[in-house]
Parts: C-alpha cells; structure tokens; sequence
C-alpha cells in the first residue's frame, strides 16, 4: 500500500492548500506567465470585499457590480503595469475608484428614497463611525437603510474618503495614497464628512436621538 502522503487524495489536499496560500504576487506572476486561472483565484480573493465597499460607495447593487467587473478587466489587461509597490487589492482599488467616478458621471442617479435604497442596494450597508450611526428609535434595518440614504446625499469627496475609513479600515496615508491627495485633506474630509454625515442623518430622523 502506498504511503498516506502520496496517495492521489493527499496530492489533492496538498495541490489545494498550495492554490490557497499562493500570495497574490505569486498569482499575478503565474498568469503574466499564461495561467490565465491564477487571475481567477484573484477575483475570488477580492471580489465580495471590493463589491461591498462600492455598494455603499455607489449605493446601488448594480452599480457596485458594473464597476467591479470594470475594474477586474482593466486590472487584467492592465497586469504588466503593476509594480507591486502597493498591495495588489490597493492597486486594485484605485483602479475601482476611477472607475466608479467615470460610472457616476455618466449615470447620474436622482437620490433615492428611503425604500428605494433598501430595495436597490439590497445589501446590508456596513454601520459606520458610532458617532454618527443612529442607534435609539429605529430598527436594524431602517438604521441601515437611513444610512444608506444619508451616504447618497453626502458629497462625493466625502463619501470617499469615509467609506474608506470606516468600511476599508484604512489609515489616513494609505487613503492618501489610494485617492492621491495630502494626509491632511483626508483628516479634513474625513473630518467634515461625518459632520455632515451625522446632520443629515438628524435631518432624516427628526426628533429622533442619534
């Protein structure tokens, strides 16, 4: 009888555990080499997190998607370029970003309602910052419905550098970095962006504690 350790089922945990602990210059280093499935395994890797940032980034599921596949085809076709001096997925990101502006400029989507948000992100929007999340007088969902409606109504330069904050857990010199403006803009639109984040949200709950 063959050794357990190479028998055809140990190989296939052993071929498996490979694929899952490659890092992602290993994969980016296959497919330039024609493995075309290594960037596959990257798609996997990043899909669900770069889709749940731009749903509340975009505030639209649909939007999120549109912008996702874009990115992950520029990202492909872009491969050669990347230099590996950030992380893959920061790359990645800001190739998202880009993407999401060109989206939003061409789309142009009146604000929604209440409703409207809860039905079209149909995702569970992140809470964010406690300080701005409302947390008395309203159900889960509402909250983050309420949420999802006050993140649409805020400014876009806001909006950014929030989401990254608080949904990507990101410091302030690599949000820097990732939207290339100075450390203090971000400190400042992160700043002001809850600010007006938590007034709209007074404004959307009225007589309601935040």
């Amino acid at each position: 009888m063959a050794p357990p350790g190479n028998s055809p089922s140990a190989s296939f945990v052993l071929d498996l555990a490979s694929i899952v602990t490659q890092t992602d210059t290993e994969l980016i280093a296959e497919c330039l080499q024609g493995r075309t499935e290594a960037f596959g395994t990257l798609v996997s890797r990043y899909q669900d997190r770069l889709l749940g940032t731009l749903v509340t980034m975009l505030g639209s599921v649909e939007d999120a998607r549109d912008v996702a596949q874009e990115a992950f085809v520029q990202a492909y076709q872009k491969l050669e370029s990347f230099r590996g001096q950030s992380q893959f997925y920061s790359w990645l990101f800001r190739i998202a970003l880009n993407s999401s502006v060109d989206h939003h400029r061409r789309q142009r989507r009146p604000t929604l309602s209440i409703d409207a948000a809860r039905e079209q992100t149909g995702a569970e929007p992140a809470d964010l910052h406690p300080e701005i999340s409302p947390t008395f007088g309203v159900e889960r969902t509402e909250r983050q419905a309420l949420v999802q409606l006050a993140l649409s109504k805020l400014s876009p330069d806001y909006r950014q550098v929030l989401v990254l904050k608080e949904m990507e857990d990101l410091k302030y010199d690599e949000i820097a970095e990732l939207v290339k403006i100075p450390v203090g803009t971000v400190r400042s639109r992160i700043h002001r962006g809850r600010a007006e984040l938590k007034a709209i949200l007074e404004e959307l709950l009225g007589d309601q504690e935040i």
